[in-house]
């Protein structure tokens, strides 16, 4: 494994704005059809501005906030995911936020009242949700995963499954994939996997326990093969580096010492990266 530490050499591997501007002219987002692929160059510079601040047409904010919760911006649209009722001591609110029912830290029944979309990642009992909304610089879907009932301890082993009550939501923007994995509690079947598609970007739960085992997320992670990965959902270094150790050679690791960055289409790493973010709650 390569693992690359510290903000000078992290410059040389993170994102840098180039500019698409006749791209952007003939639609208002650039389309992704999730099957974006890396590019042969390594990414330059890391932009830092805060949340709710402009972002490049051709680009893509993502802000790491706490436990499972990130913002992420393209154009004018603006979402946080798996969102439970706090961000940070901010008036700033969101246009849409994800949630899943799976623990009371990836959801709330108290929504900040300048949200516009509002989407639960569960239905009726094993019906599931059915989401897809097209805000323009940014399309927002999902598809429905199972969760774990029945244990009562919120742990992997034992108990019932309701289908399809949680979800993966999928980002398109910039013309790459976002997928952020949630509460996930089982691998994807294959069909699942058909529906996500090719993602550019993953959020991935490495707990080990409350979501899956730890070698099924490198699995996933690997199934993937996302341009970059970047770990959320963990309770301690040692969780994290287990995953981190347990990657393999394949994939590059950079910890740039910062909660966000600035992603763009052609810039993408040209060898699969893990890009370890600090969470950071949002201030004014």
């Amino acid at each position: 494994m390569q693992k690359i530490s510290g903000w000078p050499l992290f410059l040389s591997l993170a994102v840098s704005i180039a500019s698409t501007a006749a791209m952007a002219q003939e639609a208002e987002r650039i389309p992704s059809h999730c099957r974006s692929l890396a590019g042969d160059t390594a990414p330059e510079r890391l932009w830092q501005a805060s949340v709710g601040a402009p972002v490049p047409d051709d680009a893509v904010r993502i802000h790491f906030i706490d436990h499972a919760m990130f913002a992420i911006e393209a154009g004018d649209v603006s979402v946080v995911t798996d969102y439970n009722g706090y961000i940070g001591d901010t008036l700033w609110a969101p246009d849409v936020v994800t949630m899943n029912q799976a623990h009371s830290s990836h959801y709330t029944n108290n929504v900040h009242g300048d949200v516009a979309h509002i989407l639960e990642g569960w239905g009726a009992y094993g019906e599931g949700a059915e989401h897809d909304l097209d805000l323009g610089a940014m399309r927002v879907r999902n598809v429905p995963t199972d969760i774990r009932l029945g244990n009562g301890n919120g742990t992997r082993e034992g108990g019932a499954r309701e289908p399809n009550g949680n979800s993966i939501f999928i980002f398109e923007a910039g013309g790459l994939c976002i997928g952020h994995l949630g509460h996930l509690h089982h691998e994807p079947t294959e069909e699942q996997y058909a529906a996500i598609g090719r993602l550019d970007v993953v959020m991935a739960p490495v707990d080990g326990g409350y979501t899956v085992p730890r070698e099924v997320m490198m699995r996933i992670v690997e199934r993937f093969r996302s341009s970059i990965v970047i770990p959320m959902h963990y309770f301690s270094r040692y969780g994290l580096n287990d995953f981190l150790s347990g990657m393999g050679d394949d994939f590059a690791v950079v910890e740039p010492h910062g909660s966000e960055l600035l992603v763009s289409l052609d810039r993408l790493p040209g060898q699969p990266t893990i890009m370890v973010l600090e969470p950071q709650f949002l201030s004014d």
